[in-house]
C-alpha cells in the first residue's frame, strides 16, 4: 500500500522486452533505497511494481502484459521521468490517501492553465471510471493523491500547488498526455457491497440502475 505522496522523481534507464513482456530499470533518483530489498514494492508512475534486482543507482522490475494493457508504462522510454514512492510502514504518515497502485484505467489531460500561483487541471476519465469520481474526493493520478475540485461528466478539475508540481512529473504534462488513474478504493468496494447476493451470480458487473432502484436509493 501506499499514500499517494510522491517521494523522489526517477527516470527510465532501460526497457527490455522479455518473452512477450517488459524488464525495466529505473533509476531511482534521490529515492533512498537502503531499505528496499527483493521483492518489495515501488510504486512507479501509480503503478505498484515488484523489485526483482537493485543494482545500486536504482531498480528492476518485470512489467506484465497486463500491465503494459491497462496502464501508460508501455508508453515510458529511456529518459522518461516517473513519479516513485517506497510501500508504506505501520510508522508512515499517511499524508495522502490509501494507495494500492493497481490502476484502473488511463485518462488523458484536457487542458490546464495558471491560477495564481498554482495550475487548474482539467483530466477526462474513461466513461466507465467517472462514477467512481466525486467532488472533494480523492484520486490518484500516475502515484499523486490529489483531490477533486469539480466533476463535469466524465472530467473533472484538479488544482496543482507548486510543491507538486516541482515533485512530481505534472511540470511534464500538456494536453493530450495520457496518465494512470486509480480512483478511490471505498468506492471500489462500496459498488461491490451494494450488489448484495446479486454479487455471486453469473455475469454479476456494475452497479445498475435497476439495482440503485430496488435498494431505495432513486425515488
Amino acid at each position: 500500500m501506499f499514500t499517494g505522496i510522491i517521494q523522489a522523481v526517477g527516470e527510465v534507464a532501460a526497457m527490455q522486452p522479455s518473452g512477450g513482456d517488459l524488464r525495466l530499470r529505473i533509476h531511482s533518483g534521490k529515492l533512498d533505497l537502503g531499505d528496499v530489498a527483493l521483492g518489495d514494492s515501488i510504486c512507479t508512475n501509480g503503478t505498484c511494481l515488484t523489485v526483482i534486482e537493485l543494482p545500486g543507482d536504482g531498480y528492476w522490475a518485470d512489467v506484465s502484459v497486463e500491465t503494459l494493457n491497462f496502464t501508460t508504462l508501455g508508453d515510458l522510454k529511456p529518459g522518461s521521468r516517473v513519479n516513485l514512492e517506497k510501500a508504506l510502514t505501520p510508522a508512515s504518515r499517511l499524508g495522502g490517501h490509501i494507495v494500492s497502485g493497481h490502476v484502473d484505467g488511463v485518462g488523458e489531460v484536457v487542458s490546464l492553465q495558471e491560477d495564481a500561483r498554482s495550475w487548474r487541471f482539467v483530466l477526462r476519465a474513461p466513461d466507465e471510471l467517472a462514477k467512481y469520481i466525486a467532488h472533494k474526493g480523492s484520486i490518484c493520478i500516475d502515484g499523486t493523491s490529489l483531490t477533486v475540485n469539480a466533476v463535469h461528466g466524465a472530467e473533472f478539475e484538479l488544482n496543482i500547488i507548486p510543491q507538486t508540481m516541482a515533485e512530481t512529473v505534472f511540470g511534464e504534462y500538456q494536453p493530450g498526455s495520457r496518465v494512470n488513474l486509480e480512483v478511490d478504493v471505498i468506492a471500489r468496494y462500496l459498488e461491490r457491497l451494494m450488489q448484495g447476493d446479486d454479487a455471486a451470480k453469473p455475469g454479476a458487473g456494475n452497479l445498475s440502475m435497476a439495482t440503485l432502484a430496488e435498494n431505495g436509493y432513486l425515488n
